[in-house]
């Protein structure tokens, strides 16, 4: 279909991005981008209608840290591309690789003034805040070059959202020639030099540690020979959660919020840290700097420039890198786990004096123990997440999915569905709470449509807790953090879900068992009063 020269770029785009292994678009379509839509029925992409463009944007986000491959949307003009972009922003804080299609007012009547429908001043710098790549058409061979580029920056930089807009009277004219996928970049590889220094320090390091951050999710076979080698504990960011299994003796999983941590980081003799910006949402706080002891491994270079100061900084892929690594390293009889159980042992005596956090950790202990191993869990900014993140162990990579950098509540639901698209037999569960929840409910619908058996877990205190608790912490009277709630059991009836609300943590197991075999969606609302129940 790509290469009939009688096709419209509008059809031709679709056998292009089909080409190039898009196998699902999320988004909605309008008069300004129908265009788009006329060749999808002839194609093998799957074409997911969304609620709204901001359930779409993080569909897409879902479904590429799910799969590992880009999420594509398909947006219309002015409003559709404003809707959209606070996904973009989730997706190019936190690495994601999402590309997205907007249409734009005719080339004559763009920015003019003329009151057209949707119209703006600049849309493409509208996109160019929250993204790397912020191309528009101008002529058929525009739309051919800027998929290339999108696909060649997703094979070989850092995964980051990319844009691509077309003008309406650019959809409808004849695509001519030469539609057809271009061979991609790889990442760079590391230099024989890197990696040797690289061995020399850790063979002679006697207390290192590792970190594997988002962008080493795909390298746990190889940090795990690195780590027993060296004897040496394992951390992970948030969004690295899962490189490893967490139940792996040296694995601390995620602590990087805890100043004992910090501290026990900044001890090591050696930091070998793959795949992390490590930045002020890795540490929860804005003044931590590594100056000392710092192998840096990451495929972009401003990350390897700061804030902290590598020794030693390679920009290659991370997988190959730690391959050669661990290739090279001798064995050694390191302090790994003794460190881990003494670090343990703090976290969960800091732990224990909150009560919220006691009770959180009981419910989060049961959709553990009851959920399969290889869950995808999808989980919002929300007070039960933020103790997830810590304490909830996580044992397969791309399985854990947070908004981090960019913290955007209303994330999980629509990011749970696009990672079952991407992932259909993988079961997939969404960790939100009652106020986040509630922007973008309306995507229960799309899940409701399809039949998904997600397993929608909603912490509903009836507040904004975590505000709540901040408000307190700072000596401000908590004020506007209250709230009324919809019945969310009627709610998710309506839209042709399942609904149950445990009395019980006995209950909840059971709701959780049911809701693994059940024919499409089941919202569990969960209260602090079920622990108790």
């Amino acid at each position: 279909m790509a290469n009939r020269p009688e096709l419209s770029v509008g059809e031709a785009l679709v056998g292009l991005l089909e080409s190039y292994g898009v196998d699902t678009i999320f988004g909605i379509p309008g008069v300004h981008n129908v265009e788009m839509y006329r060749a999808l029925p002839r194609s093998n992409i799957k074409h997911i209608l969304t609620r709204h463009e901001q359930g779409a944007g993080f569909m897409a986000d879902g479904y590429a840290r799910a799969t590992g491959k880009p999420g594509v949307c398909f947006t219309i003009t002015g409003p559709g591309l404003l809707n959209i972009l606070t996904p973009m922003g989730q997706a190019w804080s936190d690495s994601s690789n999402m590309l997205v299609i907007a249409s734009a007012l005719d080339m004559a009547d763009s920015a003019q003034g003329r009151g057209r429908l949707h119209e703006m001043i600049d849309q493409r710098a509208a996109a160019a805040a929250v993204t790397n790549l912020h191309m528009r058409a101008y002529t058929p061979k525009d739309v051919r070059d800027g998929l290339a580029r999108a696909f060649a920056n997703f094979a070989s930089q850092r995964p980051r959202p990319a844009y691509l807009e077309i003008p309406l009277d650019m959809l409808k004219v004849a695509a001519g020639d030469g539609w057809h996928d271009r061979p991609l970049p790889r990442r760079a590889l590391p230099q024989a030099d890197q990696i040797a220094a690289v061995v020399a320090r850790l063979n002679a390091a006697k207390r290192p540690i590792i970190i594997l951050g988002g962008g080493a999710l795909d390298c746990g076979n190889a940090a795990l020979s690195i780590a027993e080698k060296l004897g040496a504990p394992v951390l992970t960011t948030t969004a690295g959660k899962g490189a490893i299994p967490e139940d792996h003796p040296l694995c601390m999983g995620y602590r990087m919020g805890r100043s004992h941590v910090v501290d026990f980081i900044r001890s090591a003799d050696a930091i070998l840290c793959a795949g992390s910006q490590l930045s002020e949402t890795d540490f929860w706080q804005d003044d931590v700097v590594i100056e000392k002891n710092l192998i840096r491994i990451d495929i972009d270079a401003d990350s390897l420039a700061q804030p902290h100061t590598a020794e030693i900084a390679i920009q290659a892929d991370a997988k190959a890198t730690l391959e050669a690594i661990a290739k090279g390293l001798s064995q050694h009889s390191g302090t790994g786990k003794s460190e881990i159980a003494d670090s343990e042992t703090d976290y969960l005596r800091n732990v224990i004096t909150d009560t919220k956090q006691q009770d959180i950790l009981k419910v989060l202990d049961v959709i553990r123990t009851t959920l399969p191993r290889e869950t995808i869990v999808c989980s919002d900014m929300t007070q039960i997440a933020y103790v997830a993140n810590e304490a909830f162990p996580v044992y397969e990579p791309r399985t854990w999915i947070h908004p981090v950098g960019f913290g955007t509540l209303g994330f999980a639901l629509p990011a749970g569905i696009g990672a079952k698209f991407g992932k259909p037999q993988s079961p997939v569960a969404v960790l939100v709470g009652d106020y986040g929840l509630q922007y973008t409910l309306n995507e229960l619908g799309t899940a409701a449509e399809h039949g998904l058996p997600i397993i929608i877990l909603v912490w509903n205190n009836e507040s904004l807790g975590a505000i709540h608790d901040n408000m307190v912490s700072f000596g401000i009277q908590p004020n506007a953090v209250s709230l009324k709630n919809p019945d969310f059991q009627m709610l998710a009836r309506a839209y042709g879900a399942h609904a149950e609300k445990p009395e019980s943590l006995k209950a909840l197991r059971l709701a959780i068992q049911a809701a693994l075999k059940a024919d499409g969606p089941t919202l569990i609302e969960m209260t602090p009063r079920m622990v108790h129940g």
